[in-house]
């Protein structure tokens, strides 16, 4: 599923400046693809995650995977807030962007998938774990080149000027001085929809028991 999902992701969002049928049309085309595709993923996940268990003296605290998973959710690409976009109301475009999670590192989400699924990895230490944190991790991999190459035609020099202040190792640009954060930086972080994602977090964690019943239910 996990792999599927990949490619057919990846491969929409190339194709999205080539569909003749528009910006908004790609857009739902990309959700009805992407959504199901998401769904059975998460499923299998959920139902099959302790499966081929490898017993091992070391596994991460509970608290230290709840932190772990937060962190993952606020390392969200910045586009994501774009909601309307999201929903095709707007006409999708593809960002550019240099504040905020961007001077950290230019390709947040993808440092938050490996934080998410290190964190599973070390707390489950089962092999369908192992498995599906590879798929991901090699599909997040995959996107920053793909992400870069998609900016780079979009944005051109604009792209390439970000891009030399900016990195995709976390604090990278930072500490080799590229980089330099603004005394008044964290108000780049004050913005409402990450007290949204706090609270989508915490919500998720209440419904766990929730979503395996639903998984359960679905028996994928």
């Amino acid at each position: 599923f996990m792999l599927i999902f990949s490619v057919v992701h990846s491969g929409l969002a190339a194709l999205r400046p080539y569909n003749p049928l528009g910006q908004r049309a790609h857009r739902v085309i990309f959700a009805l693809a992407s959504l199901p595709l998401s769904l059975s993923s998460i499923s299998y996940f959920v139902n099959h995650s302790h499966d081929l268990p490898h017993y091992t003296s070391f596994s991460v605290p509970h608290p230290l995977l709840f932190f772990c998973n937060l962190l993952s959710f606020l390392l969200l690409y910045p586009s994501t807030f774009n909601l309307l976009e999201i929903a095709a109301v707007d006409p999708p475009r593809l960002h550019l962007w240099g504040t905020g999670v961007a001077r950290i590192t230019r390709h947040p989400q993808a440092v938050g998938q490996i934080v998410w699924c290190g964190a599973h990895c070390a707390y489950l230490n089962s092999g369908v774990a192992y498995a599906a944190s590879a798929v991901l991790v090699g599909h997040h991999l995959f996107s920053v080149w793909h992400g870069d190459r998609r900016l780079e035609e979009e944005h051109g020099d604009e792209f390439r000027r970000v891009k030399d202040v900016t990195s995709v190792v976390p604090f990278q640009a930072v500490w080799e001085g590229r980089q330099v954060l603004p005394e008044d930086y964290y108000k780049e972080w004050l913005r409402a929809p990450y007290l949204v994602v706090v609270g989508g977090t915490l919500a998720a964690y209440a419904a766990h028991p929730l979503m395996m019943g639903g998984a359960a239910m679905l028996g994928w």
